[in-house]
């Protein structure tokens, strides 16, 4: 008998950064996410096989047991010795995982673009997870790393509070649908962001900058869920942007790549890549298609509510 296992995209609506250090944040699954499937197989050992959204493959190799026992670099980048390092952070978790060395086929499939950052490994994790039936935040902390708010997303059917208290996840959920949502969209930026190295930059900056910005990102995640004006709503992204900017010591994307847009930017997640919200009518996303960004969701076509 295959078993089947799912995951939801993430996006970050605020708190980005500083949710690693405390800050409450808002968080939505995507209606993209991605599948995993595992089933026997002849072959001995772990056939992988990774397949795009279009269906097309991605990547595919064979994992023989013997590797299980040969060390690992540290890091790396190349899917095969990545998926071989989260499979054994799997095995140090439960002992029992893959014991009996079983001949496996194991297919995962994405509904959203590899390119887009909405989770391509987070979502490969929180069912790793599930199979290995292990904690998927521990295995995150031994992997990749990160808040896990992006973990708590792919296990939700609803938007949620997400934040860290003493290091660990507490996750409720919630409601994000405002009434002007029609005037709330999503444009890619045509380039995927190293989150790692983002994070990296963060941990440099001053602490008491830090901890000033949590309690009034914290402020405005709150207040968020309870606008009802696409105005105030744009009043409080630019006062978010405007904290992140001051935080990381560097200019706002709008500030950066969009001064002439009449409507109001939020970055989403780590800046510089993957997607940002924006706000307005049909006449805002002609201004971005203008600028060769056609990779534009809206709000209904991207958010899993």
């Amino acid at each position: 008998m295959a078993q089947h296992f799912y995951g939801h995209g993430k996006l970050l609506i605020t708190g980005e950064y500083l949710v690693l250090d405390g800050a409450l944040a808002l968080a939505i699954p995507t209606k993209k996410g991605q599948k995993l499937t595992v089933a026997e197989a002849e072959q001995p050992g772990i056939t992988w096989e990774g397949l795009k959204e279009s269906g097309e493959v991605w990547f595919t190799f064979h994992l023989d047991y013997a590797l299980f026992k040969q060390s690992q670099p540290a890091t790396s980048e190349n899917p095969e010795i990545r998926l071989l390092q989260i499979l054994l952070a799997a095995q140090k978790l439960n002992p029992e995982f893959l014991k009996e060395q079983p001949s496996l086929k194991v297919t995962t499939q994405l509904e959203f673009h590899q390119k887009w950052g909405l989770g391509s490994s987070s979502t490969l994790i929180y069912m790793l997870a599930q199979w290995a039936e292990v904690d998927a935040y521990k295995l995150l902390e031994l992997t990749f790393g990160g808040s896990g708010y992006d973990i708590a997303c792919a296990g939700n059917d609803s938007p949620i509070l997400y934040q860290r208290s003493e290091n660990v996840p507490q996750v409720f959920q919630t409601n994000f649908y405002p009434d002007f949502s029609d005037q709330l969209f999503f444009v890619y930026l045509n380039k995927k962001q190293n989150s790692r190295e983002a994070i990296a930059n963060y941990r440099k900056q001053p602490e008491a900058r830090k901890k000033e910005a949590i309690q009034k990102v914290s402020g405005i995640t709150e207040t968020l869920l309870t606008v009802d004006s696409i105005f105030s709503f744009n009043v409080l992204i630019e006062a978010h942007e405007r904290i992140i900017a001051s935080v990381l010591n560097i200019q706002t994307v709008k500030q950066t790549l969009f001064p002439d847009f009449k409507g109001s930017i939020k970055s989403l997640g780590a800046w510089g890549g993957d997607f940002i919200l924006a706000t307005g009518g049909p006449e805002a996303k002609d201004y971005f298609r203008a600028k060769g960004y056609e990779t534009i969701l809206s709000f209904d076509e991207m958010i899993f509510c």
